[in-house]
């Protein structure tokens, strides 16, 4: 029997996408082969990248004049490849840091040019987001950074900020969750293994005028015209985190869009978040306006109350609710393919373990 997986990531993935990889993994569109051992140079293969890319921007609403990258190493991996492309003119950055891996990304472009930290919320142990307007950023820099949506500590931008520079958004942990103005940012980056599909596939949405400056110490591979002009083929790419992409974007497209996908979306957290506050026993220390509707951190009253919390779950279909060691406790991520059935038995465990420990 499958479990309810809350993991941050790598994190769950749609139950009828993994029946229809399943499904191929033998003979994937009658080729007689398995995407795994498909040639990326193949006619089906090339089918598959530009159907992905193809999705994606459909659902994202993209407009021409951006070019979607399916590339490898992860979101970390492009904590390096943003400044080496984009820190080009002044050799400067803005950097909004909310959480562990916005003020990782921020240590990276250190490497590169002159870091401006505009706002932190380290004074609040992450619990909200600086409210920021166009005056707070700089303009003479580059481009400026914001984390959309922090998976440790469960805060999220409602509204993104308005910036002089280009807007760069590691968008990790919520890109596909919601709608939004991609016209707002020069460049989206993020992970797949949260709401895309399994590690090892990295989706880059950047704008054309802003590919072909990278510094001259850029290694070839993290240089973005490189695979601009290869569309994502120049090496061997993640072929079959490629696929499964494909599937899940289908998918999410068959639910009716983001739209849809949204309204979905706060549904599961809001029950969730409804039913902490509402309880004496477990506490979420975001302030409401800025908490993810991805990552939802709770504690109870005590940390051997947590652990047990922890070591309880696990005997009942909930896997990989232990909180981030920043934060402690617990915390649910609740991706996109994370079904309402998995929040109610979430918080049908929660309402008896308070009974069993108050």
């Amino acid at each position: 029997m499958r479990v309810y997986n809350f993991s941050a990531g790598p994190s769950m993935i749609f139950e009828n996408v993994l029946a229809k990889a399943s499904s191929e993994m033998l003979d994937y569109n009658n080729t007689g082969i398995s995407v795994c051992e498909m040639s990326h140079r193949s006619a089906p293969y090339v089918a598959i990248v530009e159907e992905t890319i193809s999705l994606f921007r459909e659902l994202l609403k993209i407009p021409q004049n951006y070019k979607v990258l399916l590339l490898q190493g992860g979101a970390t991996m492009q904590f390096d490849a943003v400044p080496l492309n984009l820190m080009n003119k002044h050799k400067k950055a803005d950097y909004v840091v909310t959480g562990n891996f916005a003020k990782k990304s921020a240590s990276f472009a250190k490497h590169y040019g002159d870091v401006n930290i505009v706002a932190n919320t380290f004074d609040k142990n992450n619990t909200y987001i600086p409210k920021l307007s166009e005056l707070n950023f700089s303009n003479d820099v580059d481009y400026c950074h914001i984390t959309s949506n922090n998976t440790i500590f469960g805060t999220r931008y409602t509204e993104f900020p308005t910036t002089l520079a280009p807007l760069v958004c590691d968008m990790s942990s919520d890109i596909l969750s919601r709608n939004i103005d991609i016209s707002k940012f020069g460049l989206i980056y993020a992970g797949a293994q949260k709401n895309i599909g399994p590690a090892g596939l990295t989706v880059v949405i950047i704008r054309e005028d802003l590919i072909g400056n990278a510094l001259e110490i850029c290694p070839t591979m993290l240089d973005y015209k490189t695979q601009a002009d290869e569309n994502s083929l120049y090496n061997t790419p993640s072929c079959y985190p490629i696929y499964m992409a494909m599937l899940t974007l289908r998918h999410l497209k068959e639910l009716g869009g983001l739209s849809e996908v949204e309204k979905h979306n706060n549904t599961k957290a809001n029950l969730l978040y409804d039913f902490i506050d509402n309880s004496s026993f477990y506490t979420n220390n975001v302030e409401s306006e800025y908490r993810s509707i991805m990552n939802v951190p709770f504690t109870t009253s005590s940390k051997e109350l947590d652990e047990l919390f922890v070591k309880e779950s696990s005997k009942n279909r909930i896997a990989s609710i232990k909180g981030h060691k920043l934060v402690g406790g617990m915390r649910a991520s609740i991706y996109n393919a994370m079904p309402i059935e998995g929040i109610y038995h979430l918080v049908e465990f929660m309402k008896k373990f308070e009974l069993e420990n108050k």
